[in-house]
């Protein structure tokens, strides 16, 4: 089984990354009963710290990330086996399959705390980089945005001082007019 298939069956859950009962019952070619039967026969290999079973919230959340369907349902709640709890399973399920998708998972699960442990050097510097060209570009637009405002402004105040302009001509036309139509002679 590819490593991407395995990383993509390990899910953070209480603050662990873990591996679901089923997966592992998957890559390990048994039945999910099988396999959670074996763990419970050798209940004192598995303390908290290795295996839990999740609780209604944790699986209906989870459920929704990894879309699983309710169809055919589970009557109980499945087991999350942490990356001690997975070495122990190989020790239960003994076949050349089990070592082989064992050594597997391991290699997955080492592969996800590397790249969790060590900072992206590349990709912080690349992000840094961006984030200071679009700042140097949003200043620039902004400064752009205020000459335009400081433009505009100075066009709204001639166009007003030219309205204003032609109503004090237009009132002092108005004053000097002679009345339009029929003027009786003054007797």
């Amino acid at each position: 089984m590819e490593l991407s298939a395995i990383q993509s069956k390990i899910h953070e859950i209480r603050g662990c990354r873990v591996m679901l009962d089923f997966d592992l019952a998957e890559m390990y070619g048994v039945e999910t009963k099988n396999l959670n039967l074996s763990v419970k026969r050798n209940a004192r290999r598995f303390p908290f710290d290795f295996m839990f079973q999740l609780t209604e919230e944790e699986w209906h959340s989870l459920r929704l990330q990894i879309e699983t369907s309710k169809r055919g349902g589970r009557r109980y709640m499945p087991y999350a086996f942490t990356e001690q709890g997975v070495a122990m399973l190989s020790g239960l399920l003994n076949s050349n399959i089990a070592i082989e998708i064992n050594i597997n998972i391991m290699r997955a699960f080492v592969a996800v705390r590397r790249f969790i442990m060590s900072p992206p050097v590349n990709e912080v510097k690349q992000l840094q980089d961006e984030v200071k060209e679009l700042k140097g570009y949003i200043e620039e637009v902004f400064a752009d945005y205020n000459d335009m405002n400081e433009d505009t402004r100075l066009q709204l105040d001639l166009i007003n001082e030219a309205l204003a302009e032609l109503q004090m001509k237009n009132r002092q036309v108005n004053r000097t007019r002679n009345p339009v139509g029929y003027v009786r002679p003054e007797e």
